[in-house]
């Protein structure tokens, strides 16, 4: 940002030096004999391409003008054709001209003649910021030190202060020497500039909806990647954190989900180059490095990437030199990272009671007249024993083995971040250099991630030539820990009874297989292994090379017809290392084997993805029409390859990589993809008032079948600046006002680079007589498809921009329709033809939606506040599922964990059984429909279908879905005398999480621990716990186990996201150092979060490869941690 204020500080000292007002960038050059006055502003307004405004009472446009301009700027033309008494100004690409409303100082009124100095906030000095007599023409700007006098200025006047980039501040001229004026950034105006595909544009000529966060408002905050950094800052993107390992990116969707098989990620695109890999864009950009973040949001502004742009697009600018002094910068922190939320769980007393209710639970259905206090040596089943090791905790002995296993996994866990950056140039060529470091250990042990980064951006531009390089190389290393299942260390912490220590006596790991615990003893308890030896004996370790190079050259051929030549390459090297030592034993469902036999594997993968870009670009302003129009031929390749090699039968743990055992297995891969696409865009104003664009853009795919390899992609989109029209003048609160609308169809290129290929897989087969001999063979796996073709989107939105008060207070609205057709499903296909399905085109999806973004930005005597509030909602439906629109019923791979997508319904809704309390007693119990072997103090569900009998498939019923109603946005920001203080919230509303954890920290059986809700549980007629908790049974009945409405939460959360506070010293100070700019700051992320939901997380992810249609499932997400830095900004 520094960087594109210094260029703007040249540029206007330079252009400005001997006017007063921003208005000598344009020239006129002609001879006027006698010609009227409103011909000569004609005259203005073609060779300039501005319009001209006035009141014809308060300007004689008949008057007669004689005079000879030779590239004059537009301030010596208005002077000197201009009556005295009339003044003008520049406002939305309009020159303003209107009567003097100053009052006449009388005769004898005094003149002064006054002085004074303009900085920032940072107290650096303003150069060529305009001081002018408010309602007057005169005027100065001043000098390289920010210095200015002017002569005759009358008392009691006002001196309007106005720069580029700051807000205009009015001074009451009180003493010949004012006191140093700081004015205040502006981000709008900063930020008018929009990154769109192929090009930028002015914010106030956005006819399409592009939402956008400058690289200021991601400064500072201590996480790892831009998109953490973007949570809850636009409408109608939900970013979605849902794992807090160390380098785990975010989740970004786009206005919902628009497929059902295919990628639902939207497109990145860095400085022009598409990537293929969220994670290439993760590891190339460091925070600091970014000049901003657009987001492309309907398929208009999207339709230029084509095959790729119905998810989205994602549009990240790193920052470029500036012409000037050489400027070094560092940002460094320091801080600790804990876990953001325990999970309440059982003691070791509570639980040992529980766990002899579950074995008395199971005692009891099956011999109902027994006691529970019937000693083991009666009790004739493994379920109905209690462990011994229980006994000490029933009789209340202290001083007992009480683990917190959460205390014992999770961990404060460093955090730190550097980046330094040198930028500058001369007149012609402009760089940016820096280097960063991360290193980020995880809250969980034995994991982390750690990153080294550089970039490099030059550019030389002469007359008719310029060049420009971007160089971005990155390595990482992350050391990985098994989660996100129902055998990783999350659950394995949670399920661990607390009776249990984490270490033996003797300092080894404890695996309760060494007692009465293990399955296949007579206690039969699950056999779960240790999570700290299970992070400290596993090695899985990653290594990430990546480069991303471009290198572009453009020729202007002639005055406003530019070529651009361009080549991008993206390399990705990813290694994998892994080894589970023989320490570790294997956990099987009912036992431990140990000492295990040692496992090792290894793996490399590379990508390498070229770009070629050819465009011509022309512009031409004529008559008020302002004209740019872009064609351009793309081609672009990606290849991978992969091996894979596993190996066993250790001697011992000394070499623990393949080397030091047997190989056992091994594989390879190759694949690789090409896109060649043709574009056009045309984009085209009148006087800044009225504006259209029309873009197509046509995808060739080596992904499709022959039939329909080429996809075609056009979008058009209008607006209407109403603010530009004559009536509006009368509203002089009213700064901006514009209606837009758009139209355009995009496709979605994420599927697999072979599926209209016919596949062959080998397999191995007994041939012959006897017992036949193994022979391998091919068989085919897949049916081919020619017809397969793009899944496309066709969307319409219209928006309304508002600005009052100078954009003071400001407000954008949206409204979209978006259609997603030609969906690839799997079709069932005759059995003759040797296959079951083939994928074709043939669904549909519809998302609807609204949009809403408030902003503020005041300044008060040096007081800033900035604030923005942001909502939005989403409402998805299927329409189409192919011929006979069966729904899609898919799992979560556990007991009747199902999701059903049908038509009228949002993808991917919870299919469950709806659980309604428990059975209170035996009378409930005989008049309700039950399961058959339910009984009382087990589960009641609903009789879904009314036949009077309990169903595992027809009592099902569709009982919400992860989709939210809305997700929210507030962010707010303070600045005085160099104190400064922001922060922003995010929240969801109205959706569901499938908390599958519940399904083993809240079964009821009393074989590992439980969450707290245990103690709530039903234990007799007389003491029913709350009505909701079933009763405590080691063998579980009446279908208590199965996924149901029991395990199903709301989602809804409102979260402190982040807050920083920082203070930047005085500069008279800092300079004695020889610095400019010396600030420290506090960073937190992630400080609190409001929620019903009993999980870690509520943002939770999708269930394995089924992607959409099984959404919302947490099954054991490495937790989100909070993370509190303290910081240091330099530059000298």
């Amino acid at each position: 940002m520094n960087n594109r204020k210094n260029l703007l500080r040249l540029l206007l000292f330079v252009s400005l030096s001997f006017v007063a007002v921003i208005l000598n960038g344009q020239t006129v050059s002609k001879t006027f004999k006698n010609e009227a006055l409103k011909t000569v502003l004609k005259e203005v307004e073609k060779q300039t391409g501005l319009s001209v405004i006035y009141k014809t009472d308060e300007v004689n446009e008949n008057k007669m003008i004689t005079a000879t301009f030779k590239n004059a700027s537009i301030n010596d033309v208005l002077d000197k054709i201009l009556d005295e008494g009339l003044i003008y100004k520049l406002q939305n690409k309009m020159i303003v001209i209107s009567k003097s409303n100053q009052q006449k100082q009388s005769k004898s009124g005094e003149k002064k003649k006054i002085s004074g100095t303009v900085v920032d906030e940072n107290g650096t000095p303003i150069i060529g910021a305009s001081v002018q007599i408010k309602g007057e023409a005169q005027g100065t700007i001043t000098d390289f030190d920010g210095k200015f006098v002017l002569s005759d200025v009358p008392e009691k006047s006002l001196l309007t202060i106005s720069y580029i980039g700051y807000l205009t501040i009015d001074i009451a001229v009180t003493d010949e020497k004012l006191s140093k004026i700081t004015m205040i950034e502006d981000s709008k105006l900063i930020d008018e500039v929009v990154v769109v595909g192929y090009g930028s544009m002015r914010k106030q000529d956005v006819t399409t909806s592009i939402a956008r966060v400058g690289g200021k408002d991601l400064k500072d905050m201590p996480v790892t990647g831009f998109d953490q950094a973007i949570v809850g800052k636009m409408a109608g993107v939900q970013v979605t954190q849902t794992s807090g390992k160390p380098n785990s990116g975010a989740t970004i969707r786009v206005r919902g989900t628009g497929t059902i098989t295919a990628g639902a990620e939207p497109l990145y695109v860095v400085d022009g180059v598409p990537l293929e890999r969220a994670s290439s864009a993760l590891e190339t950009v460091d925070m600091n490095d970014v000049e901003s973040i657009e987001i492309l949001k309907d398929a208009s502004s999207a339709a230029i990437y084509g095959s790729r742009g119905a998810n989205g697009v994602v549009m990240i600018t790193t920052k470029k030199g500036a012409s000037g002094k050489a400027k070094v910068s560092y940002n460094g922190s320091v801080g600790f990272q804990t876990l953001s939320k325990k999970i309440d769980m059982l003691d070791a007393y509570e639980f040992a009671a529980f766990a002899r209710d579950g074995h008395n639970g199971s005692y009891l259905t099956s011999y109902p007249d027994a006691s529970p206090d019937d000693p083991n040596e009666v009790r004739k089943k493994s379920y109905d024993k209690i462990p011994p090791e229980l006994f000490p905790y029933l009789e209340g002995q202290k001083g007992l083995t009480n683990t917190d296993w959460q205390d014992a996994l999770y961990r404060t866990a460093p955090i730190t971040k550097h980046s330094i950056s040198i930028s500058g140039g001369g007149e012609k060529t402009k760089f940016f250099i820096s280097g960063s470091y991360l290193n980020q250990s995880g809250i969980i042990v034995n994991s982390g991630y750690e990153r080294f980064g550089a970039r490099l951006n030059f550019t030389y531009k002469s007359d008719k030539v310029e060049l420009g390089v971007n160089f971005s190389p990155s390595y990482s290393i992350e050391d990985r820990v098994d989660s996100d299942n129902n055998k990783g260390v999350v659950i394995n912490a949670l399920m661990m009874p607390p009776v249990w220590p984490v270490y033996n006596e003797d300092g080894s790991y404890n695996y309760m297989g060494n007692g009465f615990w293990k399955i296949g003893t007579d206690y039969q308890h699950n056999a779960v292994l240790n999570p700290v030896a299970m992070a400290n004996l596993t090695k899985d370790q990653v290594t990430h090379a990546n480069l991303l190079g471009n290198f572009y050259f453009q020729w202007e051929i002639i005055k406003g017809l530019k070529y651009k030549f361009s080549a991008a390459t993206n390399y990705n090297y990813f290694y994998n290392e892994y080894y589970r030592s023989s320490e570790l034993p294997l956990q099987g469902e009912k036992y431990f084997q140990s000492p295990s036999n040692p496992v090792a594997k290894s793996s490399g993968t590379y990508y390498l993805n070229w770009l070629i870009e050819n465009t011509l670009n022309y512009q031409k302003n004529f008559n008020g029409h302002n004209l740019n129009a872009i064609i351009g031929f793309t081609a672009q390749k990606d290849m991978m390859k992969k091996h894979s090699v596993q190996a066993t039968d250790f001697v011992n743990d000394l070499v623990q990589n393949v080397a030091g055992g047997i190989v056992s297995t091994g594989g390879a891969d190759s694949q690789a993809w090409a896109l060649a696409s043709f574009l056009a865009r045309a984009q085209y104003d009148y006087k800044g008032k009225y504006l259209l664009s029309a873009a197509i853009r046509s995808d060739g795919s080596s992904r499709f079948g022959k039939n329909n390899r080429w996809g075609y992609f056009p979008s058009v989109s209008v607006g209407w600046r109403i603010i530009s029209e004559d009536f509006m003048r009368n509203l002089p609160w009213v700064s901006n006002l514009k209606l837009r609308a758009s139209y355009g169809i995009s496709g979605n290129f994420s599927i697999g680079n072979y599926e209209h290929i016919a596949m062959l897989k080998y397999n191995q087969y007994v041939l012959g007589t006897g017992e036949g001999s193994l022979v391998s063979g091919l068989r085919p796996s897949q049916i081919s498809n020619d017809d397969l073709g793009w899944e496309k989107t066709r969307m319409y939105n219209v928006g309304l921009d508002i600005g009052l008060f100078d954009e003071r207070l400001t407000f954008e609205f949206d409204m979209y329709q978006s259609n997603t057709y030609d969906l690839l499903l799997d079709v069932p296909i005759p059995q003759i033809t040797g296959f079951s399905d083939m994928r074709k085109n043939i669904g549909e999806v519809r998302n609807r939606g609204v949009e809403f973004t408030i902003g503020t930005h005041h300044n008060w005597s040096g007081f800033r506040w900035d604030a923005s509030f942001n909502i939005a909602a989403n409402r998805n439906k299927v329409l189409k599922l192919g011929p006979e629109d069966a729904p899609i019923i898919t799992s979560a791979g556990v007991s009747h964990a199902y999701f059903k997508t049908e038509v009228g319904q949002p993808i991917g809704n919870y299919f469950l059984l709806v659980q309604d309390g428990v059975f209170k007693n035996q009378a409930e119990l005989d008049a309700y429909p039950h399961f058959s072997n339910a009984k009382v103090g087990d589960f009641k569900f609903v009789d879904v279908d009314g036949n009077g009998e309990m169903d595992l498939d027809d009592d099902r019923a569709i009982v919400g879905n992860y989709m939210p109603k809305f997700t929210y946005g507030f962010m707010s920001s303070f600045a005085y005398k160099g104190i400064d203080l922001s922060f922003n919230l995010q929240g969801v509303q109205g959706n569901k999480i499938l908390n599958l954890q519940r399904r083993y920290i809240a079964n009821m059986e009393g074989n590992v621990n439980s969450m707290v809700i245990a103690l709530d549980r039903f234990q007799s007629v007389e003491n029913p716990g709350n009505g909701q908790v079933n009763r405590a049974n080691r063998k579980s009945t009446g279908n208590n186990s199965r996924t149901s409405t029991w395990h199903l939460e709301d989602g809804s959360y409102l979260r402190m996201q982040n807050i920083t506070l920082g203070y930047t010293l005085p500069k008279n100070f800092v300079q004695k150092f020889g610095l400019t700019l010396l600030r420290l700051y506090f960073s937190g992320q992630n400080l609190f979060t409001i929620t019903n939901y009993s999980g870690y997380n509520p943002e939770v992810s999708n269930y394995n490869s089924n992607g959409s249609l099984t959404p919302g499932v947490d099954y054991g997400s490495y937790p989100l941690s909070k993370t509190y830095s303290f910081g240091l900004n330099v530059s000298f």
